[in-house]
């Protein structure tokens, strides 16, 4: 945990969820690891504005929302340069080939699982 909280203290993490509890869940979860969250964003939309408006070192991304995919929002932070993982229900097959190298967690994932993820992305820069 101590490692952790070292490798996440201060890091800025968008959080793009559409279930209003595992947002929560994984919100309370990167706070307590000292991160600090932009969102959650439940939609594409709410995920531009965020982008738009903070300085965002990593994120955690929805593969699905509502009934839309993720993907424009992995291409805007992919042209950033910042390091994401994704989070789904759905097999690798719905994942197109560019983000292929993206680190996956299932769904439903452990908030350890997604913490550890993101200190491996962080101490990799991507």
């Amino acid at each position: 945990m101590k490692d952790r909280i070292t490798a996440l203290q201060g890091l800025r993490v968008l959080v793009v969820e559409d279930e209003h509890l595992v947002a929560l869940a994984l919100t309370g979860d990167l706070e307590d690891a000292g991160a600090i969250v932009i969102g959650p964003a439940s939609s594409i939309e709410s995920a531009f504005e965020l982008i738009g408006r903070h300085e965002i070192a990593a994120a955690v991304l929805d593969i699905q929302l509502h009934s839309q995919m993720v993907f424009p929002v992995a291409e805007a932070l992919s042209g950033k340069g910042v390091p994401f993982l994704f989070t789904t229900g759905f097999d690798a097959g719905v994942i197109p080939d560019e983000y292929a190298h993206v680190p996956k967690c299932a769904k439903p994932a452990s908030g350890d699982t997604v913490l550890e993820m993101l200190v491996e992305l962080a101490a990799n820069g991507g």
